[in-house]
């Protein structure tokens, strides 16, 4: 079974910066793509922020580009997701995600608020 944890979420004012990670109990490498997705309290579906695949390039949501880097940690095996000048509209739970062929895996989720 595959698991993943994300770490760094929190409460943050206007301009801030937070670095959310994510421990995956497979080799990174094991994946189709590896990507950070989030959830507004009124949102109906999961967005996808930024994905990294296997193969070809990174993906950012319109809204973050030039905010936002998604990388791959080789040493401690994670996903990591830089936010910079985060906004208020930035404000979501961050879910981490795993593709693998067909199957999607999900980690539990962490909060991020950024609020004056």
């Amino acid at each position: 079974q595959v698991q993943l944890v994300e770490s760094g979420g929190g409460l943050v004012q206007p301009g801030e910066s937070l670095r959310l990670s994510c421990g995956v109990s497979l080799s990174i490498y094991s994946f189709t793509a590896l990507g950070w997705y989030r959830q507004t309290p009124g949102g109906k579906q999961r967005e996808l922020v930024a994905s990294i695949p296997s193969a070809g390039s990174t993906y950012y949501e319109d809204s973050v580009k030039g905010r936002f880097t998604i990388s791959k940690d080789d040493v401690k095996n994670t996903v990591n997701l830089q936010m910079n000048n985060l906004k208020t509209e930035d404000t979501a739970v961050y879910y981490c995600n795993a593709m693998y062929g067909a199957l999607q895996y999900w980690g539990q989720g962490t909060q991020v608020t950024v609020s004056s």
